[in-house]
């Protein structure tokens, strides 16, 4: 973003929330960070409670943007209680931040909602893009609800843009991360049948997305951000095997991952490729098309 302007924030303190609050300042924009616990507004921290209905008017004032990323992880079982978590901490936060912004007099331009890829849920070997249905799993069901909770805001004249986020690659946190100990170990390999998509995106790709989206004018509704060459589960993991100079050759049976993760398993077996259209088609340029140059790029090697 060219212009510095006051950015709202929920979800700072996660793994796109705070590589995006570091960007943002390098860059001179005003962040005010949304958050549940610690609030000082004197330090740019408003209290912010979903399920209470609390939502700290004074981070909205003078704001030009909001980006809402806060909601509960997928990754791990999903008993029933879990599945709830998932769900409401989405579409519960999402429509009070949409309602807040419906009912100011100068709400801001521009509404970016993390979403997800879930969408198009498990759809074999064909590339999707943005005018793909969606899928009737629950995944794809969580991002429906969580796209349309936003509905308020758009109503009011704000422009809202639905990244839908692939599996993002970061060596400070989520799969990535998880992954790094078994394969400096040499004990990683393919899940399953290894022929799954796996679409990913780096990091700093997240972060330039997302100012783009705030920027350019152009974009709005969901917009896909995965890199642009996504690849089998496979092809990943030889090239992150050869980035660590690792072997790889101790598959995880589909059986042991069901065991593991139950319903969950059913999303990290099967898979998607994704294709970032609407960025692409707008002019957005990812500085990491590439898997291998941008896994040694967040890895340092």
């Amino acid at each position: 973003m060219q212009q510095a302007m006051r950015v709202v924030l929920t979800g700072s303190s996660g793994l796109i929330g705070s590589a995006l609050v570091a960007a943002l300042g390098r860059d001179g924009h005003d962040v005010a960070r949304l958050v549940r616990s610690g609030a000082d507004p004197a330090q740019g921290r408003f209290a912010w409670d979903p399920a209470a209905d609390v939502l700290d008017p004074r981070a909205l004032k003078g704001a030009g943007a909001v980006v809402h990323l806060a909601g509960e992880s997928v990754a791990g079982r999903w008993t029933d209680s879990k599945k709830r978590r998932i769900l409401e901490s989405r579409v519960t936060g999402t429509r009070l931040v949409a309602e807040q912004l419906a009912a100011m007099d100068r709400p801001p331009g521009v509404l970016v909602c993390a979403s997800a890829i879930g969408f198009y849920g498990k759809r074999g070997e064909r590339p999707l893009e943005e005018g793909d249905p969606g899928a009737h799993d629950f995944l794809a069901d969580v991002v429906k609800q969580w796209e349309a909770a936003c509905e308020p805001a758009r109503q009011a004249g704000v422009r809202v843009v639905n990244t839908r986020f692939g599996i993002v690659l970061s060596r400070s946190g989520g799969a990535l991360k998880a992954m790094l100990p078994a394969f400096r170990l040499g004990v990683a390999g393919r899940l399953g049948s290894g022929r799954q998509g796996f679409s990913w995106v780096a990091i700093d790709d997240v972060v330039a997305a997302i100012g783009y989206a705030i920027e350019s004018q152009q974009i709005a509704g969901p917009v896909n951000v995965t890199a642009p060459h996504p690849v089998t589960n496979e092809e990943f993991t030889k090239t992150l095997g050869q980035v660590l100079h690792r072997p790889t050759v101790l598959p995880a049976p589909a059986f042991a991952l069901r065991l593991a993760l139950g319903e969950f398993s059913q999303e990290v077996l099967a898979g998607v490729k994704v294709l970032p259209r609407r960025l692409q088609d707008s002019g957005f340029e990812f500085s990491y098309p590439e898997l291998e140059p941008a896994l040694r790029h967040v890895l340092g090697r």
